[in-house]
């Protein structure tokens, strides 16, 4: 995991959500739609804390958690920021797979959005969704983000040189069997899991949770920067517009296998 903790510390994961606005705009969309109306809300692997701050700024209560220690002071500092500091119970550097900072059915929803990209061994995966079955209240509703191999093979073929070492035929055959990607240049994205999509709702199941929605976060991800700013600077009253065409498709099969995450929905059993 230290290389994992390494990239965090110095990545802009704020940043990123920043820069791509849509994949925010409908994760926020449906968490809003299924969680109960108030509550005590987990955001495990939380990051710099931006849906966490968004959740405060909503009247709930949160509990933070994330692996990398500067991820967890950056959130602390926004939350003092946005001036939203007392709406958090706790902030914890921990582990997905070990939340012994946790209670057993402490939390009324919990929010997983990172994790389950970095946990290549089934066992570590299992674990970190008992972890979270074990901390959500009964009935509780859990948001857990996955990223879809299909997409990455595509990104793959596109950017070979940016995505070493899937840069040959056999790293490609490789990589579609393990769903595993471990980048061949220090300081980049690694250690990373990419699930088949129609694994994700069975594996859910089978640790006690019940689909509600499976949706595509963000199929917008292969549009670059230039070809936003076309659609901002002729079309600006529109994007509104956009974003709700792709909220209201996201849960379309077609749109989970071009999408960079993907969310379930669930509910603990």
């Amino acid at each position: 995991m230290d290389k994992i903790i390494d990239y965090y510390s110095r990545f802009d994961e704020w940043g990123r959500l920043e820069r791509e606005p849509i994949e925010f705009q409908v994760n926020w969309h449906f968490i809003e739609k299924h969680l109960p109306p108030s509550g005590h809300i987990l955001d495990n692997g939380a990051g710099p804390g931006r849906y966490a701050l968004k959740l405060a700024e909503n009247g709930y209560e949160l509990t933070l958690t994330d692996l990398t220690p500067h991820l967890v002071q950056t959130a602390k500092e926004k939350a003092l920021e946005r001036q939203v500091y007392n709406a958090f119970r706790d902030f914890h550097v921990a582990d997905a797979r070990n939340l012994q900072c946790c209670l057993d059915e402490q939390f009324h929803a919990a929010l997983m959005l990172g994790p389950m990209y970095h946990l290549q061994k089934k066992q570590d995966r299992i674990q970190a969704v008992r972890e979270l079955y074990r901390v959500t209240k009964p009935g509780g509703t859990v948001f857990i983000s996955f990223m879809p191999r299909v997409q990455h093979v595509i990104s793959s073929l596109t950017s070979p040189e940016r995505l070493k070492p899937n840069n040959t035929a056999k790293a490609l055959h490789d990589f579609y069997e393990s769903g595993c990607f471990d980048h061949a240049e220090e300081g980049r994205f690694t250690h990373a899991y990419y699930a088949n999509i129609e694994d994700i709702i069975p594996f859910l199941k089978k640790h006690g949770f019940q689909c509600i929605e499976l949706i595509a976060s963000n199929v917008a991800s292969s549009v670059n920067s230039e070809e936003w700013t076309y659609w901002k600077e002729k079309y600006p009253e529109e994007m509104d517009s956009i974003v709700q065409l792709l909220i209201q498709q996201a849960s379309s099969s077609y749109h989970l296998g071009l999408s960079s995450h993907l969310l379930y929905i669930g509910r603990k059993h």
